[in-house]
């Protein structure tokens, strides 16, 4: 191919908007077998001559062809770069939003370099953090980006955590601020949405003659990275950017874990192959709003279905709870079957263990909230905080900290508040027991 070829294809790439340093080095290599140094080299070189998206083709072109770093490369006696693939329109732009999302604040990512400017990382750092699920699961844990603590569930058995390294951590938190924390999730969704609270979702089921409970099994792990990917470009972004931003939000648990746990029995085997396949850790600060919208198809189809049976309906995280007047229990079973097949169209799976029928003749309890009639604690719960408080007042409160808690009076304060919030009529006597303990015993 002649110079001018070589030099009209290397323009037709540096042209697509937007005309940046990071999209331009992202563009180059696609189109010509150009050394990093050289793209570097050409590409700032250009940007101080006054490159615009403005440039003609053929201004472009010329100024390519007289450059330096061009002819130098083309004189390469070996490994001469050659045009492995042409640009022939524009770089893709952030695509429209559905109609329901056409208000929801969107950062322009037009290309992988542009996400990368804006979360303020290196093309190469964001190749090392969003390789291949097949090269996290064979990676020596040295290398990985995440650490793993395996957790004991209150119900039994394990919860495994996996924590981003905090660099890892910071790109996450900068996605959920500037994108995900703007798109609004089901409103029968109520875990991890701002102005919405484990207790506004056992308030909007009090006083209700029947609850019926279900847990979604292993949720944050049965969210598959295709439906990452998926929630992205439904976002308007191109599949590229959107498998960048999939694979920063998402993790394969190296083999060396899942053999670990399986062999000291932390894992059943549908979990270790859940947790192989890429997918959301539980413990990065993305998951929980990616979570949310992978699931509002399912809370679609869960809320059609109560509004059918004229049925409440509200999701905190794998806790699904719908409640209504005494018809719900005769229809129990037909209803079981039909969330369990909405789940299992959306990806997810019911726990049927988990599954509950609660009438108001015994105790309702919705994420250990009593709603019998209205939220409040367990009195069972209260009566252990009152005589806790009583104990910390006249024994001291270190006789009390019997789990070595790093915050023990934190932590009792935000029960006392947490039982202020649920029954303001009793908690008055726990906030006055609160305030005669001696901290300094």
């Amino acid at each position: 191919m002649s110079r001018r070829s070589t030099a009209l294809a290397v323009a037709r790439a540096l042209l697509q908007t937007p005309v940046d340093r990071f999209g331009m080095l992202e563009r180059l290599p696609r189109c010509v077998g150009f050394r990093q140094m050289w793209c570097e080299g050409l590409v700032d070189g250009l940007l101080a001559e006054g490159l615009t998206s403005l440039w003609s083709l053929d201004r472009v072109a010329e100024a390519v062809e007289r450059h330096p770093v061009f002819i130098g490369a083309l004189e390469q006696s070996t490994q001469r770069p050659v045009v492995h693939g042409w640009f022939m329109t524009r770089a893709s732009t952030l695509a429209d939003a559905p109609e329901a999302l056409r208000t929801v604040e969107r950062p322009p990512w037009p290309s992988v370099g542009r996400l990368a400017e804006s979360l303020d990382v290196s093309l190469p750092g964001l190749w090392r953090l969003t390789r291949s699920a097949s090269w996290q699961r064979q990676a020596p844990l040295s290398q990985q980006h995440y650490r793993y603590e395996l957790l004991p569930k209150r119900t039994g058995g394990w919860r495994l955590l996996e924590v981003p390294a905090p660099y890892l951590r910071t790109l996450q938190r900068r996605v959920l601020d500037q994108l995900l924390a703007h798109v609004p999730p089901h409103e029968a969704a109520f875990a991890y949405v701002r102005g919405r609270s484990v207790a506004d979702h056992a308030r909007a089921h009090a006083g209700q003659a029947v609850l019926l409970k279900f847990d979604l099994q292993d949720f944050f792990a049965t969210v598959r990275a295709s439906r990452v990917h998926a929630t992205f470009v439904a976002l308007g972004y191109s599949p590229a950017v959107a498998r960048e931003l999939m694979a920063l939000c998402t993790t394969a648990t190296p083999e060396p874990v899942l053999e670990r746990l399986r062999a000291e029995g932390g894992l059943a085997w549908t979990q270790a192959m859940r947790l192989r396949d890429a997918h959301l850790p539980q413990g990065a600060p993305t998951s929980a709003a990616l979570a949310n919208l992978c699931a509002f198809r399912l809370d679609v189809r869960i809320a059609g279905l109560a509004r059918s049976l004229g049925a409440r309906y509200t999701r905190y995280a794998d806790d699904i709870v719908l409640s209504g007047d005494g018809r719900l229990l005769h229809r129990a079973d037909r209803i079981e079957a039909r969330i369990g097949g909405f789940a299992l169209d959306e990806g997810f799976a019911l726990n049927h263990r988990k599954t509950r029928r609660v009438t108001r003749a015994r105790r309702q309890q919705v994420c250990n909230i009593v709603v019998n009639e209205r939220p409040n604690l367990p009195r069972d719960e209260f009566d252990r905080l009152k005589a806790q408080l009583h104990r910390c007042a006249t024994l001291g409160p270190a006789t009390q900290n019997r789990d070595g808690h790093p915050q023990w009076e934190q932590h009792l304060r935000g029960r006392v508040a947490w039982a202020e919030q649920l029954n303001p009529q009793k908690a008055p006597r726990l906030r006055r027991l609160l305030d005669q303990i001696d901290w300094a015993r």
